[in-house]
């Protein structure tokens, strides 16, 4: 009863003013998702694959749509006998939408037979390891690859010298053949790569014997690689055109050089900011004094302010790394001054700190007017000794 069944726009889940790809896009998800031999004895995605091809056997034909939208389901009731539950899909252009599905169920489809026109070639990946600093400004590196070359005894059509290529008989050189499958909704023409010349449209007799019938032959070949000021460890730098070759006048691919960055001893980077510490004495931290800070662009000397407390950040603007849109852009340096806490004292200098200490009046934290029982004890020599019982 047409009472019972859904509205066809509410199926396919588009609104009235969808286009044919709208259309064709929505019945496409939804023909791979309840297909019959991807849901085998699934009797419920059977009957949603049923009311999705419907809807859109009518929805895609201009003459039902216009009916469907004046009469709704009224207007396909009685003679209309015919396909998949007495609905008629005689008119319904399936043909590209199950190119596709087919190829994505089962390998085939459209996607191969479409090998006959010009496809671009695979891109090639490699990998080249640089210094920190040569990652900051930039450098040139050489790699060396396997790449396809143009056969020179066959001209790169494949066959042996004094033989050529013949159209494929099966496909007349279109690379491409019509097959009829039967479906719920009948007879529906599909279209897929040649088997005997697998889309090419060519059939070799007798292959060369240099590149076996490819047209290609492998060789190492070397390539500078600039590498750009500013680039970071796991970013790519890519070549245009020098990847495996296209088919049927397709262009080539590319080659991406993945580039590995080493670790500094010093620096650390994030972004284009780059991290490090610096230590200095206690009596440069207590009474001023000047420290050399290592940078990328050479020795920097720096002004410490007396009191200045270890952990302090400092700022060196415009010293870290540039960007890659433009060098002339950099980020900044930052650096941590650590106040350095020497473990190895002369008696003279122990006595001049604790004289220190005393013309400083309170020290920080002293311990006055404790017993030796309130003292925590020192860690013993013998770690395997334990404080408790």
């Amino acid at each position: 009863m047409a009472g019972q069944k859904r509205d066809y726009y509410e199926v396919l889940g588009v609104d009235k003013n969808a286009d044919d790809a709208a259309l064709k896009k929505a019945y496409r998800a939804l023909a791979k998702k309840y297909h019959p031999d991807t849901n085998p004895g699934n009797a419920e995605a059977e009957a949603k694959f049923k009311e999705a091809s419907e809807a859109y056997a009518v929805l895609s034909d201009p003459e039902k749509k216009r009916q469907y939208d004046q009469f709704g389901h009224a207007a396909f009731e009685g003679g209309m006998g015919g396909g998949a539950g007495g609905f008629d899909f005689s008119g319904a252009d399936f043909g590209d939408i199950f190119g596709d599905l087919f190829g994505d169920l089962f390998g085939g489809g459209r996607s191969r037979a479409q090998h006959n026109g010009p496809m671009k070639g695979a891109n090639l990946r490699t990998s080249v390891r640089i210094s920190f600093e040569e990652a900051v400004f930039g450098c040139e590196k050489e790699i060396e690859l396997t790449v396809k070359e143009l056969c020179k005894t066959c001209g790169g059509n494949g066959a042996k010298p004094g033989t050529h290529p013949e159209t494929c008989s099966k496909c007349g050189g279109k690379g491409q053949v019509v097959f009829t499958q039967q479906s719920f909704f009948g007879t529906v023409r599909n279209v897929q790569a040649c088997p005997d010349c697998q889309g090419s449209g060519k059939i070799i007799r007798e292959k060369c014997a240099d590149c076996r019938g490819t047209g290609y032959v492998p060789m190492r070949k070397r390539y500078a690689v600039a590498i750009p000021a500013g680039i970071d460890n796991g970013q790519c730098k890519r070549m245009p055109g020098l990847g495996e070759p296209g088919t049927n006048g397709g262009p080539r691919g590319d080659v991406l050089v993945e580039v590995i960055v080493n670790r500094h001893p010093i620096f650390q980077r994030q972004d284009y900011n780059i991290f490090s510490t610096v230590p200095m004495s206690f009596a440069v931290a207590a009474l001023g004094g000047e420290v050399v800070i290592d940078t990328v662009d050479g020795k920097v000397i720096y002004d410490v302010k007396p009191g200045t407390q270890t952990d302090t950040k400092v700022r060196l603007k415009g010293k870290g790394v540039p960007t890659l849109r433009n060098k002339e852009v950099r980020g900044d340096h930052y650096v941590t001054l650590v106040v350095s806490v020497p473990d190895k004292l002369s008696n003279q200098a122990k006595e001049l700190l604790k004289q220190f200490d005393a013309e400083s009046g309170d020290s920080l934290n002293a311990a006055k007017g404790l017993s030796e029982g309130d003292k925590a004890p020192n860690e013993p020599k013998d770690k395997k000794k334990k404080f408790w019982k």
